[in-house]
């Protein structure tokens, strides 16, 4: 293993967090691309609007009445599963911080249960590519969706 990584941002397995049933779709040609690689930034079945319409039937909110940004990362292999999260919390100066560490374990998990990626298509080959959500948080509830 290389002691940097191919691309600036990508996410190596750890085995205290990640699922090893979760594989890479990649070739010695095509790695993981970043979300705007490609002809589309987002690709979700339905766009970012069935993201935040699936948020706001779970009703993810916090006790303090904090703001900032709760940022999800993580890789959509080239079936549309995805894995290899990492989550970051940042107050509203954008200094990282733990905002609130059992919101962000709720958005962890309503991320993960997102099933709607689509993966990227490039030269008649699907290929895997990273994918960020953040959450921004305004009294403690989600106010947006980013990107």
């Amino acid at each position: 293993m290389s002691k940097y990584p191919l691309t600036v941002g990508d996410i190596e397995f750890d085995e205290k967090l990640d699922d090893p049933a979760f594989k890479r779709c990649t070739t010695e040609k095509l790695v993981n691309l970043q979300y705007y690689q490609g002809s589309k930034e987002f690709d979700y079945k339905g766009e970012k609007i069935a993201i935040t319409e699936k948020l706001e039937k779970e009703k993810i909110s916090s006790e303090t009445k904090m703001n900032g940004y709760i940022t999800v990362r993580f890789l959509v292999n080239c079936e549309g599963k995805t894995g290899l999260f990492r989550v970051q919390q940042m107050n509203a100066e954008l200094k990282e911080t733990v905002l609130d560490k059992e919101l962000g374990d709720r958005l962890l998990r309503f991320t993960k249960s997102l099933d709607g990626w689509i993966p990227k298509e490039i030269k008649g080959f699907k290929v895997g590519y990273y994918q960020y959500l953040t959450y921004k948080i305004e009294n403690g509830k989600v106010s947006e969706v980013l990107p």
